[in-house]
């Protein structure tokens, strides 16, 4: 099972374990959560609708702030004399995707069996109004 989280302007694609690279997340929290934007699981089906992606959330912890890779940037103008050095790097957080909730089943199977009564009483309700329709032509016939 993986999902695509967005983070800091950008989408990663994260499963239960993942250490990753974001932007860097201000505040002291342990733990933060992120709603997934796709979740594909175990058996290749893909979940996008927004109502079922909110029950669905990522839990990842923070492990701390790294750096990443310095950049070396260095303008020029020719004939000139004009030349300047400087230098970036960039910090990121790093985390850990603790977990991908899936929803509970059970309450599909509570509706599924609420569903199914009801068809029942629909069914036999169905069958009694026949039976005395089925009636009823027959008093109208012998009149």
């Amino acid at each position: 099972m993986y999902a695509i989280i967005r983070t800091g302007g950008k989408q990663s694609k994260v499963s239960a374990g993942d250490v990753i690279h974001v932007e860097l997340i201000k505040g002291t929290e342990d733990e933060i959560t992120f709603t997934p934007l796709l979740v594909v699981d175990d058996k290749g089906t893909a979940i996008t609708d927004r109502s079922k992606l909110e029950k669905m959330p990522v839990t990842a912890k923070i492990l701390g702030q790294v750096k990443g890779d310095k950049i070396d940037i260095f303008k020029y103008k020719n004939k000139s004399g004009y030349r300047r050095r400087q230098g970036h790097r960039q910090r990121y957080s790093q985390i850990e995707i603790v977990s991908i909730t899936k929803p509970r089943a059970t309450k599909k199977k509570a509706v599924e069996a609420t569903d199914a009564k009801t068809t029942a009483k629909k069914a036999t309700t169905a069958k009694a109004s026949d039976t005395k329709k089925a009636s009823d032509n027959k008093k109208t016939e012998e009149a």
